[in-house]
């Protein structure tokens, strides 16, 4: 069933719809930075792009958008995700991959592209859900983890099997050109918003690395010593890159022990 958005999941543990973010009272038509509580974190957008921090500050900056209960316009600059797909999309069959996901038009960078819309799940559903899967089952749920500046660890599983958007078709690739970053709008439950990580030619595929490495820290060690212990759980990576790691990413956390 195809929804642009999220939806709740089978658990109902949580309510993707549910507003709880306090609106700002700007009456201009596009917020201004330490005018708008909606920004007091700072400007995320310049335009329709989204702006680089993680290269210059070594971290990402929470990215919150004016919300539902904000007293500013539709065509305020801090609103850029909620818009939904702007571009010509085409859900296509590649060699190698199954279903996979193009544009068929220039999407410039930093541009957002698509949504990974699906059930928002519990752990303990995602969970229950991925050990219910055969090898043969084909996994869309997807794991984002973020890093608090306390410490804390904030996670969200989409789960776009059986509900979702155009997302659920994109393709893992080890040199990506999108990259992942949780949009905040009408609360705390992100919206997993896919940007250009450069510019994107028309009927190029598009993709995002499922590690959600792109971006972020190196692989370290220990972890590359656990990715070579569990191959043989892995499903092989087709993207064809000069950097192919030869394996689909995968998170342990989720699969029983063999």
């Amino acid at each position: 069933q195809y929804s642009p958005d999220n939806v709740a999941g089978a658990d109902g543990a949580i309510d993707p719809t549910e507003i709880t973010f306090p609106g700002c009272s700007c009456l201009t038509s596009s917020c201004v930075v330490h005018e708008c509580s909606c920004l007091h974190r700072g400007q995320s957008y310049s335009g329709l792009c989204l702006r680089p921090t993680a290269e210059k500050e070594g971290y990402s900056k929470p990215v919150f958008e004016c919300n539902a209960m904000c007293q500013c316009g539709e065509s305020c600059q801090n609103r850029v995700v909620q818009r939904g797909l702007q571009f010509r999309l085409e859900v296509f069959k590649t060699e190698k991959k199954g279903w996979g996901l193009r544009t068929l038009e220039l999407i410039g960078k930093g541009r957002f592209v698509c949504e990974y819309a699906g059930e928002v799940l519990g752990f303990n559903e995602a969970r229950r859900r991925i050990r219910a899967q055969t090898s043969k089952d084909s996994n869309y749920i997807i794991a984002v983890r973020e890093h608090l500046h306390s410490g804390q660890i904030m996670e969200t599983f989409v789960d776009p099997t059986y509900t979702g958007n155009v997302g659920r078709f994109l393709n893992h690739s080890c040199e990506p050109n999108l990259f992942m970053v949780p949009v905040r709008v009408d609360s705390m439950v992100p919206k997993l918003a896919l940007f250009a990580a450069t510019e994107i030619s028309a009927g190029e595929e598009l993709s995002y690395d499922y590690s959600g490495r792109f971006l972020n820290l190196p692989v370290t060690n220990n972890e590359q010593k656990t990715r070579e212990e569990d191959n043989r759980l892995r499903k092989p990576c087709y993207c064809g890159s000069h950097a192919c790691a030869s394996f689909l990413p995968w998170d342990s956390s989720l699969f029983p022990t063999p």
